[in-house]
């Protein structure tokens, strides 16, 4: 069997955790090599998870290896030059979310992969748990009616990370709403078939993370906090329908955190995670469908989706195209809630 050579471009958290975590156990898979700028820390990362060679620089890499399939775990920041690169380089693409920065990035990146035909993806991992695949069936089957209103959350109570570039808006491209806020909305829109987007409005606020300094998960430099700590929008697509989004690092609410998305239909209701279904008959709630745990497996399945699909299944992946219009949809809300106006799409 010939073997699939996978590169990782980055060497943090999700690179090991994830990519490599799953890699390790498909026996279609050979890692072959990491990439990362420093030279002592892509060292001790590729020893550490038994990866043969390591490099500083990627067209060394390229020239050397010339892996099938590319992870790139790199900062926002990176994220277009190491997927442009790697798609130039003939490779199958799986690149951590964001996409981008902005849409303009993501739309070429877009293009590139579709004129060397390669397959690019990204890691929306929510929209692979199996609460999403039983809630789409049910909206195809038209459980829930006519989906009018729909609420995507994605709150911490004091969530700010306090590791790596999460607070840098040069490097990361934003807060809340581009690291946690665009996995529910991938998930919410999967669930609706990508509904075409008429308008978004939005507002977003830093009153938290330049005051305080310490929360769940660490420490920061409140005087180096440049992102927003929350943004709240309106999402109005065609026919009228509405989608509510709420997201922060840092907000004075009871919950420790939220990841979830809410569905309002004229025939039921639902949540996402778990999945549950519901509807009023004569003032009582009743039931029609209840998980009772979410699907823990998501960025499992997601990788698995994608390996399976550069080995030629057809099966469902976050696409180049979802990709971008999820970028340009995360890019109008900042963009109205910088300038204080709706923004039209």
């Amino acid at each position: 069997m010939t073997k699939k050579k996978v590169a990782i471009i980055g060497a943090g958290q999700v690179a090991e955790k994830v990519h490599i975590s799953y890699y390790r156990t498909r026996e279609e898979i050979d890692l072959v090599a990491a990439v990362s700028p420093n030279f002592e820390r892509v060292k001790a990362f590729a020893e550490r998870n038994g990866i043969p060679n390591y490099y500083t620089n990627e067209d060394d890499m390229y020239i050397t290896e010339k892996p099938d399939i590319v992870s790139i775990c790199t900062p926002n920041k990176f994220h277009y030059e190491n997927v442009i690169k790697a798609l130039e380089n003939g490779c199958d693409v799986i690149c951590e979310k964001p996409p981008a920065i902005s849409a303009e990035e993501a739309s070429e990146m877009k293009r590139v992969a579709e004129k060397n035909k390669c397959l690019l993806t990204y890691d929306f991992h929510h929209r692979f748990a199996d609460d999403v695949k039983l809630l789409k069936e049910k909206v195809l089957d038209g459980v829930l009616g006519d989906i009018y209103v729909v609420k995507v959350k994605a709150l911490r109570r004091c969530g700010i990370p306090g590791w790596g570039t999460f607070t840098n808006k040069e490097v990361q491209g934003g807060g809340p709403l581009i690291d946690l806020g665009i996995h529910m909305l991938d998930a919410a829109l999967y669930v609706m078939d990508f509904p075409k987007v008429e308008s978004v409005t939005a507002k977003m606020f830093q009153k938290i993370g330049t005051k305080k300094s310490h929360g769940t998960l660490g420490e920061w430099n409140p005087d180096k906090f440049g992102v927003e700590d929350s943004l709240f929008g309106f999402i109005e697509l065609e026919g009228g329908r509405l989608i509510q989004i709420e997201t922060s690092f840092a907000l004075n609410m009871k919950e420790t955190s939220i990841m979830n998305v809410e569905f309002f239909g004229d025939q039921a209701g639902a949540t996402l995670f778990p999945a549950q279904i519901y509807k009023d008959e004569k003032g009582e709630l009743v039931s029609l469908l209840n998980r009772e745990e979410a699907d823990p497996e998501r960025h499992q399945k997601s990788m698995a989706a994608f390996v399976d699909k550069c080995l030629g299944e057809d099966v469902m992946v976050a696409n180049a195209e979802q990709g971008y219009i999820i970028q340009r949809l995360v890019e109008a809300l900042y963009q109205s809630a910088e300038k204080g106006e709706r923004i039209s799409l």
